[in-house]
Parts: structure tokens; sequence; C-alpha cells
């Protein structure tokens, strides 16, 4: 494999080490879980940070947790899992305990936004919607133009 940067490492212990001894901060980005169709579309944005208080859809990790819809109680980010209300079982004593979930195992359905929020969903949705769409006739004879400058 070629590297296209020699200043970034390659080594997969070292990589590994960088997204598992994180803090808090590189924890949150890599416990981002998918937004539902809906979202994505109004959007423009395909995975978000998860927090408290947004809504999800179960979508794997277990048979018996599958397609339960419920809010976020708890994000863990020391053991990279999160709680949802709904998800809980039973022990043998009659207590009920929620069942850890990771947040690849997610969807969101519906954002807790707060201003912070609605600013990176602004900011992301905007540079993945410059990307998108054809290029026209006037972009490319604008950039022939300044091809000619040079």
């Amino acid at each position: 494999i070629m590297k296209f940067n020699s200043g970034v490492t390659s080594s997969r212990r070292k990589c590994r080490k960088g997204g598992g001894g994180g803090g808090a901060n590189i924890r949150r980005k890599l416990m981002s879980a998918a937004l539902s169709s809906q979202l994505r579309e109004k959007y423009n944005v395909r995975r978000v940070p998860i927090r408290k208080d947004d809504e999800v859809v179960v979508v794997g990790g277990g048979g018996q947790v599958k397609d339960i819809t419920g809010k976020v109680l708890s994000v863990y980010r020391k053991k990279f899992i999160i709680h949802v209300e709904k998800v809980v079982r039973e022990k043998k004593n009659g207590q009920t305990v929620q069942i850890p979930i990771h947040p690849s195992n997610v969807r969101i359905t519906k954002l807790k936004i707060s201003k912070d929020r609605k600013e990176l969903l602004e900011r992301r949705g905007k540079a993945a919607g410059a990307k998108k769409g054809k290029v026209s006739d006037a972009d490319v004879s604008s950039a022939a133009k300044m091809q000619d400058v040079d």
C-alpha cells in the first residue's frame, strides 16, 4: 500500500491506539449514528454523533432488540455504548436492566436540535451539497477562462 502522507502513520497498532485511547472529544465522533432517510434528505448529512434525547430505531445487534424505537437515555463514551428507552431485559430476580447497544446498530429518526448541533448540520450539509450535482456548461467555460489567464 502506498502512503499518501508521510506525516501520518499506516501502522494498525498506532491507528487503533489513536481511536481507542482518545478522549471524550474523539470518542464522540467515533460514536456517530446514521440518520434516517428523511433526515438525510432534509439535512444532506449521512451520520452525526449521537446524544441523549435523540430518538432512534435499533437496526442491528441481536434479535431480541431489533426494530425497537425509543429515546436515547445515556451515551456511555467510556464503553462505546448507548442505552435506549425500551431496550431492557428482566433479570432472574425481576429487576429490569438496560441492554447496551453500539451506536452503529441504531438509526436516528428524530434529532434533538441545539444551537451547536444546528450549526454542525448546516456546515456539513453545505459542504456535502457543494460537491454534488453535475457540472454545468458555465462551470466548464469559467474553468477554461481561468486556464487561459495563467
